[in-house]
């Protein structure tokens, strides 16, 4: 059924990329249709709109809206949006440095309003809404953990902003991801940047850039005292019985404004597909408390917010550890302002996590693992128009990262787990120092281009390590022997050229050259024993690593080509197609180190066999790597009916492919060829959507992890919502048919093995089985 999955979605490809000129010349003739499609999928935004006091507010934009970025709004097709002067919606900051022109590029995705809302009932875990992005697959760890790959490019190699604060991981396997600071319900707007990223929007990544803001602070009308406002909302899902709720708050007058956002969300281990049985290790539970303060003056505005989240637990069926506790306290501060020449944006954070590992029921035993870190930094950026043509953007920004790891012992485990603490990571600091100037031109009409560069310094230092007994001495005296200050000088680059030739089509060439420097784990993991070296890895494949204090920074060089179709008014119709390139030079694989035990490994329940082999020792290692692919998305405006409604179609499709120069092998964890096709349809306040996500089999793998194979799959969902005056209600079922399916970044399903002795076959992990899905939010 799968094997010529491929070639027909290549073939749909093909069909995209002709679509355009078999639409342009009804396009033409079309206009402004009255009725437009729900802002139900993610806007393709790419011209951000100043806000004229106390304008009409506009219709929402189909599914098909679409802009080009420039530098000069009036030269742009797009008809000027405005916003109400009292308050300020998710594209308050529109208006800062960075968010016009070609620093948003053409392969840049929006994901804001009902796009949102919509996925609110189907899952608790932030990383999922990026799925309505071009590019973006999710690797699935814990429940609410998941860690978005931009072309094949994941983890720390893609820089994630929240509320503009650079959060890292303080976990050895990365069990506390940016994106779990930050509860779906919360999220105001998320903005990807898939592959070739301006240098003022990167920095120490490779694989481009995420956004999420939450709803921005918005105030009273002049004159209006104060004004009041809230929402309260609740979702279930029948498969793990997940319950959620949030809620919202806020009293305004016309110049400060105090809000209060929170969110909790528990579930048990979900059931896997074909009325099988649960799946283990996948249960969570957490929370999330926000309060900002907002001060406007005038155009100007200040903004503070302080964050508490709590995971109390968070089971990881791909892991050998589960996550017992997370605890975190995040504190932001932005200054926004407009000078005669310009604009500045001023952002300051701090973030705080205390960590525990240990093993939840599922898996049973014990094994302590604490972590304490610390984020702190800044950004100034400043967007200065030097004419009418040339705009100057310029920036500095600090990060500081400060790590401690260790491992209390266990009773009666001596010498393997005691009698002392096991050091894994001892004061480690990590210092960048980034500064960028970029420089964007409007040459005519049509033609505009962008230049940047930047220079990030990166200091990283730790302590010395100490194992649980003698029997570490060895690998601990080796490590402590080494010199483990290193400083990397890091140098990005990028060219954009955009072509707009007329109102229904637009071109973008770009080359981007990024830096990222290693991790602390990356770098400092120095254990070289099975049971230390398994703690370490954020790949779900039960393999153990070890850290290389001669890593060097990993350096990529993307080509892309991005090329845009669109009606005249970007309501009806658009289609985008983006190739790419990237070549790394250094990328941080790994290399074998030794064979751990005789356990078996191979694909298990269905999931496709994988080699017989055994759990292995790696150690990181920088390789030459290449990767490419194309991105496709696009919608259309189907039918529209005083009667039955209006109908269009969305689709986005994506295909990655990797190699490791030296060796030959694929890269872990590349995404097949996938695609997402969405009916959606609005009539009144009623909307739906019939969702199918398409995946082929993964059969191109990594054979140095002893990666699994995965059958290809289908999935239908379906959604649909009604708004009656201030009461939301959303219904929905994910996974229809109930389809037994195994994600092809899933990784392996370790806590099954585990339950199973340890002996055998182990498989991939089994995705959710059918899950009947409810919402309803009230607002106030």
């Amino acid at each position: 059924m799968y094997v010529d999955l491929r070639a027909r979605l290549l073939g749909a490809t093909a069909i995209i990329a002709i679509a355009p000129y078999a639409l342009s010349g009804s396009a033409h003739a079309q206009g402004t249709a009255e009725n437009q499609l729900p802002d139900v999928v993610v806007q393709q935004q790419h011209q951000h709109h100043h806000t004229t006091p106390k304008a009409k507010k506009p219709k929402a934009k189909s599914v098909a809206s679409q802009s080009p970025a420039a530098s000069d709004p009036s030269t742009s097709s797009e008809p000027q949006q405005s916003t109400p002067d009292q308050s300020l919606p998710a594209t308050a900051f529109d208006n800062a440095p960075g968010a016009r022109g070609l620093a948003v590029p053409l392969n840049t995705a929006r994901i804001s309003g009902n796009a949102i809302q919509s996925q609110l009932p189907g899952t608790s875990d932030t990383a999922q809404l990026l799925t309505k992005a071009p590019g973006v697959s999710i690797f699935q760890s814990g429940g609410i953990s998941g860690l978005p790959a931009i072309n094949g490019l994941n983890d720390d190699r893609v820089k994630i902003l929240i509320n503009g604060m650079a959060v890292t991981s303080a976990c050895t396997n990365h069990m506390n991801p940016p994106l779990s600071y930050i509860d779906p319900s919360q999220v105001a707007v998320a903005e990807v940047i898939a592959g070739v990223t301006p240098v003022s929007k990167g920095g120490d990544s490779l694989g481009g850039t995420i956004v999420v803001e939450s709803l921005p602070p918005r105030f009273a009308d002049v004159g209006g005292g104060v004004r009041t406002s809230g929402s309260l909302s609740t979702f279930y899902r029948s498969n793990g019985d997940s319950i959620s709720t949030a809620a919202h708050a806020e009293a305004a007058t016309q110049n400060v404004s105090l809000g209060y956002s929170g969110a909790w969300n528990k579930a048990n281990d979900y059931w896997r597909g074909d009325d099988g049985p649960i799946v283990r290790s996948t249960l969570y539970e957490a929370q999330n408390h926000a309060v900002t303060l907002g001060i406007k003056n005038g155009g100007d505005l200040f903004t503070l917010q302080g964050i508490y989240a709590h995971i109390p637990y968070q089971g990881y069926v791909n892991q050998r550890m589960d996550m017992v506790d997370n605890t975190a306290w995040l504190f932001n501060a932005r200054y926004l302002t407009h000078f005669d020449w310009g604009s500045l944006d001023v952002r300051a954070f701090y973030h705080k996590t205390d960590h525990r590992m240990d093993m939840l029921a599922d898996k049973g035993g014990q094994m302590p693992m604490n972590s304490e870190g610390t984020d702190a930094g800044y950004s100034i950026k400043a967007e200065i128009p030097l004419t009418t043509a040339d705009v100057i953007r310029v920036g500095n920004e600090f990060h500081r990262v400060t790590l401690d790891d260790w491992w209390p012992p266990v009773a009666g485990m001596a010498p393997m787990m005691g009698p002392d603490d096991f050091i894994n990571i001892n004061h480690g600091t990590r210092e960048r120092l980034g500064t960028f100037v970029e420089w964007e031109h409007r040459w005519d009409h049509a033609w505009s281009t962008l230049l940047g560069v930047r220079n990030d310094m990166v200091w990283m230092n730790t302590g010395d390590v100490a194992g649980y007994s003698m029997m570490y001495a060895a690998d601990a005296a080796a490590f402590n022997a080494r010199n483990h200050q290193k400083t990397d000088a890091n140098f990005d680059v990028t060219a954009l050229a955009r072509y707009e030739p007329s109102a229904v089509e637009t071109y973008e060439f770009g080359y981007a050259r990024k830096t990222r420097s290693p991790n602390f784990y990356e770098r400092y993991a120095w254990s070289t024993g099975d049971m230390a070296a398994n703690m370490i890895g954020w790949y779900g494949d039960a393999n153990g690593y070890v850290g290389n204090l001669d890593l060097k920074p990993e350096v990529a060089n993307t080509f892309s080509v991005t090329a845009g179709w669109h009606d005249p008014q970007r309501r009806t119709w658009d289609v985008k197609i983006t190739p790419y390139y990237t070549y790394a030079q250094d990328y941080i694989d790994a290399d074998y180190l030794k064979t751990q035990s005789g356990m078996g490994m191979g694909g298990g329940m269905g999931g496709g066999m994988m080699p017989s082999s055994e759990f292995v020792t790696l150690r990181f290692a920088n390789h030459d790597a290449q990767l490419y692919g194309v991105n496709v998305s696009g919608s259309v405006e189907l039918w529209d009916s005083a009667n039955y409604g209006l109908f269009g179609l969305s689709a986005l499709i994506g295909y990655v492919n990797g190699e490791n120069l030296d060796t030959g092998d694929t890269l872990y964890h590349m995404m097949p060829i996938n695609a997402q096709v969405t009916l959606n349809h609005q009539l009144g306040n009623w909307t739906n959507a019939v969702q199918v996500t398409m995946v082929n089999e993964k059969s191109d793998v990594n054979d140095l992890r002893n990666e699994p194979t995965t059958p290809g799959y289908a999935l239908v969902d379906l959604r649909s919502s009604y708004q009656w005056e201030n009461v939301r209600l959303d219904l929905g079922i994910a996974n229809l048919f109930d389809k037994l399916y195994y994600a092809p970044l899933g990784g392996v399903d370790w806590a099954d093995y585990n339950a199973g002795g340890r002996v055998g076959l182990i498989s991939p992990v089994p995705g959710q089985g059918r899950s009947f899905n409810a919402g309803v939010t009230v607002t106030f």
